[in-house]
């Protein structure tokens, strides 16, 4: 067995001492270098950090953008398609319009020839009627130009009971005192009482349509002007144009009120006194 002296003793020692100090080192550096990876993915987690945040504010301004454009759209949108109705009722009126004046003229013209052949009246046209509109001091009542003729609209609501043509307390009243206003500008003027109504159907009594229905309301109106006023059976002339003629749209409540009417047409011919 061999023995150590002290002199090996020593050598082993320093070789220990040696070889311990060359781990510690070791360890040292690799410590140094995952504190060094450790800071660089710190400073790397920390740049994601705030390109994430930059691409979450973009993301929200982005959609705060997209939103606004939708709104806008939509606005674009409700605004083309309430033009497109105004456009199409503007269309619609321009046509009935056209139509009145197209049955207007053709009244007026017969209305003319059979004047001519009984030899009753003297055709003066006088255009200056229209210089002028009539004031009718009445609820809702309207006066309109319509072509070379004036119209006065007598709301049916004020002057008939719902669905016939009986007339309403005080609807004779009514209808002198625009009447009145009437001769007063226009004493020797041919005057149309033209009945209209809603486009609802005539449901029960005794009207089987509302041209019918239209053409009696006018009559009561002519019965109580003969019967009432100046007026002569050789100046006016009784009309029913039932809902073929409404003044505006039937789709609403206020617009089927207005339609349900009796207009007194001041016509340019003079009848002869």
């Amino acid at each position: 067995m061999r023995r150590f002296t002290g002199a090996s003793w020593l050598v082993a020692g320093l070789v220990l001492l040696l070889g311990c100090a060359d781990s510690s080192m070791v360890l040292k550096g690799q410590v140094d270098q995952f504190k060094q990876q450790q800071l660089a993915l710190s400073r790397q987690q920390q740049q994601l950090q705030g390109r994430a945040s930059a691409l979450d504010n973009d993301n929200q301004e982005l959609g705060s953008l997209l939103a606004q454009s939708r709104q806008q759209t939509k606005l674009a949108e409700d605004q083309v398609r309430a033009l497109r109705e105004q456009l199409r009722s503007v269309t619609t009126e321009l046509a009935e319009t056209r139509k009145a004046q197209r049955s207007s003229d053709q009244k007026v013209q017969a209305l003319t020839a059979s004047l001519r052949r009984r030899g009753g009246v003297a055709i003066t046209p006088n255009n200056s009627l229209l210089r002028t509109l009539p004031s009718i001091s009445l609820p809702d009542a309207h006066v309109r130009r319509d072509g070379e003729v004036i119209r006065v609209e007598l709301p049916g609501g004020q002057l008939f009971e719902p669905g016939s043509a009986r007339l309403r307390p005080g609807a004779a009243s009514l209808i002198t005192t625009a009447a009145t206003e009437l001769l007063t500008a226009y004493p020797q003027q041919i005057i149309g009482i033209e009945g209209h109504t809603d486009s609802d159907p005539v449901t029960g009594g005794r009207w089987r349509n509302n041209h019918e229905l239209s053409v009696a309301r006018a009559i009561a109106v002519y019965d109580v002007l003969l019967n009432r006023t100046r007026l002569k059976s050789g100046q006016v002339f009784v009309v029913g144009h039932g809902s073929n003629h409404p003044v505006t749209s039937n789709a609403t409540p206020d617009g089927k009120r207005r339609n349900r009417r009796v207009e007194l047409v001041v016509y340019p011919e003079k009848a002869r006194q």
